[in-house]
This record gives structure tokens, C-alpha cells and sequence, in this order.
């Protein structure tokens, strides 16, 4: 049988694909968790159907991603995944919790007439504690794990630090943002003028979310600093606060013109920013800062079997996912949609 580790970095290929499905799941699950954490502030029950509406077709379907980047990890990284998976026992049990309880708001919700304010908030309250327990899985991970003989050495509550608490903020701030801007392209009239004006406030916020973090990190002598301050990294990562405060700056004005489409992808070119900077201060750890994808990985053979099944899915996956936005463009209304 030919071997594809044998003409193919297959550890490097998979540690790729799942990086890029977690960042699709954060940018696409993100809007639809952060149109959730804005849900209470809508103003009117016919705004928080408009907002549900809008991401009604699609918030289920977001979450493949979030199943392939585990099951990628689980298959190609196995060892990696139980270490991960066991120090962040809590979190994604926590996590898991919030995706099911505004899964079942959202589908109650519907059906509500005298108590809907029941689910509304719950589907709120899920959607932040699913968004602030990504926050704290991030920031464990970027401040490391504690492992030896392949196995998870550090304590259940390791997770529980400061660092992590503020990137759960962070990453609730940015989900909101990302859900704002959503709301820009989706809605119209008031609900779009708060929308856009929300924005501007979020916007200011996770721009100084991102400084906290970055300045927690350097004072927290976290190792992935090491990555950003030495050459040749600092050359790469150099320009990356330039960029940040174009973006800003760049969308502060479109967020007082009709620009409707513009606001959302450059919330998307600030997570890309932050999100080059983790991979890239972490690399080639898939366990940080103990295990390389090279170490963790499985054998050849099973990259190149799973490999071959990935091919072959990801492009179906891709290709439903953009017919499901084709189909579903345009503004949202109030009414029911179930």
C-alpha cells in the first residue's frame, strides 16, 4: 500500500486542517453565539425574533466544524486529545452545557407565547457560558499543560487562572462583535442603527481586550512570548499591531456609513490577526508546551487513510455550508420561522 508519509509532512497536513476548522467554527459559530450574548439588549420581542431569524438556517449547521476539528484531533493527534480533553474536563463539559441549553431555547422559543422570556433568556445565558468557556479553554492552552509520559499531569481546576478568565471575557467580547456586525448585514432599519451603533462600542472593547491579554501575557512570562520576541518571529509579528489599529480604525468609519458587508469581514481580518498570532506563538506544540505535532501524531498509515476521507468530506462540507448562506441571504423578519 503506498504510504503518503512518505511525499507528505502528514502530521503538519492535519495539524493545518484542524487549525483551520477551528477557526471556521469560531468565526461562524462565533456570530451566531455572540447574536445570543446581544439577545437581552434588542429592545423588543419582535427585535429578538428578527435576530434569532437571522441566524435560525445556519447556527446549527456551524457547529460541524466544531465536531470535525475534535474528531480531526481525536483521529490524527490521539494522544494529544486525551491530554487536552482531560485537563479541560470542566470546560468543555461547561461549554457543552451552554450549545445544549440555547439549542433547546431556540427551538422553544418558537413555540413560547405567555413565557418566551423564559427561553430568551436562557438562550442569553447559554451563549455566554458556551463563549466564555471557549475564552478559558484559549487561555489555558496558550499559558500550557502539564504532562509527562504522554498523560495529563496537572490538577482539574489548573484551567481556573486569571489569564484564562481574561481571555473568556475577551473571546465573549469578541463573539459579540462578531454578532453585531452580523446583525448589520441581516437587519434593517432601527434594529441596524443599534446594531452598528453597539458595534462601534464592542469594537473599542475588544481592541483593548486584545492589549490587556497581550500585556497579561508579557508580564505573566507565559512561553508563548518566546515565539513573538525571537528572531525571526518578532519580524512577523511586528506589523501585526499595525494592522490591528487600520482595522480599527477603518471600521470605526464604516460603522457611521451605509456599509452593510465591509464591518463583519474586518471583524473577521481582527480574529485572523489574533488567531495567527496564538498559532504561531505555539507552533509546532499541539500540546503547548510539551508535545510537537510530531510527537503526538498517529501512524502514517492512519494520517493517510483519514487523510484520503477528509478530501473527500471537507469540500462537501464547504459546499453545503455556502449554498446554505446563498439560500438564506437577505434581511430578516419577526416572523416565525418553525
Amino acid at each position: 500500500m503506498f504510504n503518503y508519509g512518505d511525499v507528505l509532512d502528514l502530521p503538519l497536513i492535519w495539524g493545518g486542517l484542524i487549525a483551520l476548522s477551528v477557526f471556521i467554527y469560531v468565526l461562524l459559530d462565533g456570530f451566531d453565539l455572540g447574536c445570543g450574548i446581544l439577545f437581552p439588549f434588542a429592545g423588543s420581542d419582535k427585535n429578538r425574533s428578527r435576530i434569532m431569524n437571522s441566524i435560525a438556517p445556519f447556527w446549527d449547521g456551524n457547529e460541524t466544524w466544531l465536531v470535525l476539528g475534535g474528531g480531526g484531533l481525536f483521529a490524527a493527534f490521539p494522544v494529544a486529545y486525551g491530554i487536552i480533553m482531560t485537563g479541560l474536563y470542566l470546560p468543555v463539559t461547561l461549554m457543552l452545557f451552554g450549545l445544549i441549553l440555547r439549542g433547546v431555547a431556540f427551538e422553544f422559543r418558537f413555540k413560547a407565547t405567555s413565557r418566551r422570556y423564559v427561553w430568551d433568556f436562557f438562550f442569553f445565558i447559554g451563549s455566554i457560558i458556551a463563549a466564555f468557556s471557549q475564552g478559558i479553554m484559549l487561555g489555558t492552552l496558550v499559558q500550557g499543560l502539564e504532562a509527562s509520559n504522554r498523560l495529563y499531569s496537572g490538577g482539574p481546576f489548573d484551567w481556573f487562572t486569571p489569564f484564562a478568565m481574561i481571555c473568556g471575557v475577551a473571546l465573549v467580547i469578541g463573539y459579540a462583535l462578531l454578532g453585531s456586525t452580523w446583525l448589520i448585514i441581516k437587519t434593517e432599519h432601527k434594529l441596524q442603527v443599534w446594531a452598528r451603533k453597539i458595534s462601534s462600542w464592542i469594537l473599542s472593547a475588544l481592541v483593548l481586550a486584545m492589549v490587556v491579554v497581550t500585556a497579561f501575557m508579557y508580564f505573566s512570562d507565559i512561553d508563548a512570548l518566546e515565539g513573538w520576541f525571537s528572531l525571526p518571529g518578532v519580524l512577523y509579528i511586528a506589523p501585526m499591531p499595525i494592522i490591528v489599529l487600520l482595522l480599527f480604525f477603518v471600521m470605526r468609519k464604516d460603522l457611521t456609513t451605509e456599509r452593510e458587508y465591509r464591518p463583519f469581514l474586518l471583524t473577521v481580518a481582527l480574529f485572523l490577526m489574533g488567531y495567527i498570532g496564538v498559532c504561531y506563538a505555539m507552533f509546532p506544540y499541539i500540546v503547548p508546551y510539551q508535545m510537537t505535532i510530531y510527537e503526538a501524531a498517529a501512524a502514517d498509515t492512519s494520517l493517510s487513510f483519514i487523510l484520503i476521507g477528509a478530501v473527500i468530506m471537507l469540500p462537501i462540507i464547504l459546499s453545503y455550508t455556502a449554498y446554505a448562506y446563498y439560500t438564506f441571504k437577505g434581511k430578516s423578519g419577526h416572523e416565525p420561522m418553525y
